[in-house]
């Protein structure tokens, strides 16, 4: 995938000198914007039973990671430097249990209408959520794997619409 790169071929959080710079989005048009990222907790067997049965030490994974992921794209500007502080009008977290894979995919969708995408909100979301199930879960697996943590779509501003076509 590319870089983000603004209209001069230029990446877009780095000034003039090569430091890096937040981006000025003030003259940029409000628009609603949309963006869904996705990953996945992968684990035996074993554990995605305890979490399926709900019979995990620590409480119920799910419902503490959807709370997590939540919490994790509001604070994305605490966590990333040149995220701008974003009022996001919904944050979704959903999992699926694949016991094919023996794994919990991870879907986050942000929204808000402003002057700037929610890619990284989407992204920390997902991060935070797979985060959370680890920690709940590594007593009983501490092989669990992260992965695949990625932006599906992005929605609004100039750009329009972009959907990942290498999935």
């Amino acid at each position: 995938m590319d870089n983000k790169l603004n209209t001069q071929g230029k990446l877009t959080h780095v000034d003039q000198t090569g430091q890096a710079s937040m981006v000025d989005v003030s003259a940029k048009t409000p628009t609603t914007r949309r963006a869904v990222a996705t990953g996945f907790v992968s684990m035996t067997l074993s554990t995605l039973a305890l979490i399926k049965d709900n019979n995990v030490a620590k409480g119920d994974v799910l419902a503490t990671a959807r709370i997590a992921g939540i919490q994790g794209a509001k604070k994305c500007p605490s966590l990333i430097p040149l995220c701008h502080p974003l009022m996001l009008s919904k944050v979704g977290l959903d999992f699926t249990i694949d016991d094919a894979n023996s794994r919990i995919n991870i879907r986050c969708e942000c929204k808000l209408v402003g002057n700037t995408g929610v890619e990284m909100e989407a992204l920390t979301g997902v991060s935070v959520a797979a985060l959370t199930i680890f920690d709940m879960c590594k007593a009983a697996d501490p092989n669990m794997i992260i992965g695949d943590i990625k932006v599906l779509i992005k929605e609004g501003g100039k750009t329009g619409e972009w959907k990942r076509t290498d999935t």
